[in-house]
């Protein structure tokens, strides 16, 4: 940007809207306003989107009053139009703070601002009154979207789903699962991984078995995220040998995605094939994971205690720690010098 400036060129606004969006990424807040001073003096329009940044930035490093500066600022702009999402990113901002009126307040002024023509508004403003726990306000504009031309995507379905499981209405969530099923012309996974996900968390693992059943037979191809979801909710419902195959599946896909199985649930894993004596296929766990830089300190501590009940040597594991930088603290010294004692009476 610096060199752009000093050649003369002149620089339309939408450059320095990505200077501020790089600000916002890297946390550096305070340096939004710089951009808009920069901006001001060479007589950049401000368009909403500046406005939106501007706001976001303020709030987040002086608080809401800062905000509400700018926003009074762009309803004097005449080259700025506030729309929606200038009023979405206000009530956003009330939201955080906790200012839940103020924040009902600015959606409902959103609303009437939406376009007919265009659904993402709906979309966007539901997931708003989510975060205000507001099920009718939800509702109300899912089913206010259906009036918008075009036909309703996965996409879509996908956010009104996610809002009602936040909300905790499985019912009313089920419902619209299936009207989408009824009226889907191909069967998106993606979809019924929503309803798949808090079927598991809720600890209903016979429906989430039978929604997984259903979307094969309907035509559903398994994610990375079907596979994440079965695996956890298996691991939690101690249904371990279901989870490890959906881990293998899940392993699978890793060459298309940069999906990673969390350290909970494969120290769980390491600790049934412990338990359960499997010393091949806890090796065979720890080189897979060691693969992908997911291997820790308690997964190998797992591993070097199958290793001394079965009076094994353990010196490809000390390889794999060392190179894995894995500190060796009390536990593993002593679990390392017991395999090793342990391999020297067996051979």
């Amino acid at each position: 940007m610096n060199k752009l400036t000093g050649l003369g060129l002149t620089l339309s606004p939408y450059l320095f809207i990505e200077m501020m969006k790089l600000y916002m990424a890297t946390c550096q807040y305070e340096k939004v306003p710089l951009v808009v001073m920069q901006m001001t003096r060479n007589k950049i329009p401000k368009y909403a989107l500046s406005y939106n940044l501007w706001m976001d930035a303020c709030a987040k490093a002086s608080g809401v009053a800062a905000a509400e500066a700018v926003y009074r600022e762009m309803l004097s702009d005449e080259n700025a139009k506030v729309g929606w999402s200038t009023l979405s990113t206000l009530a956003n901002i009330y939201v955080k703070a906790g200012l839940v009126e103020k924040a009902a307040a600015a959606l409902k002024n959103a609303e009437a601002k939406l376009s007919t023509n265009n659904r993402f508004g709906y979309i966007f403003l539901m997931t708003q009154y989510t975060s205000l726990n507001s099920k009718d306000d939800v509702m109300r504009l899912w089913e206010a979207s259906k009036a918008v031309g075009k036909r309703l995507s996965c996409a879509n379905y996908m956010c009104i789903l996610s809002c009602l499981v936040k909300l905790g209405d499985l019912v009313q969530a089920e419902r619209v699962f299936m009207e989408w099923e009824s009226n889907c012309q191909k069967y998106d996974v993606r979809v019924s991984n929503v309803l798949l996900g808090a079927y598991m968390r809720n600890g209903w693992v016979e429906k989430a078995e039978s929604l997984y059943i259903r979307s094969l037979k309907k035509g559903g191809c398994p994610n990375y995220k079907t596979w994440e979801i079965l695996m956890e909710g298996w691991v939690r419902s101690h249904k371990m040998v279901k989870a490890i195959n959906a881990m293998k599946e899940g392993f699978a896909m890793l060459k298309d995605c940069r999906w990673r199985p969390s350290q909970g649930i494969l120290v769980a894993i390491a600790e049934y094939f412990e338990k359960q004596g499997k010393l091949e296929d806890a090796n065979n766990f720890i080189r897979d994971i060691q693969a992908m830089g997911l291997a820790s300190s308690p997964i190998y501590k797992s591993l070097l205690r199958i290793h001394v009940s079965a009076k094994r040597p353990a010196n490809d594991i000390l390889e794999m720690m060392d190179k894995d930088k894995i500190e060796m603290d009390d536990e593993i010294s002593t679990l390392v010098q017991a395999s090793e004692i342990d391999s020297r009476n067996y051979s």
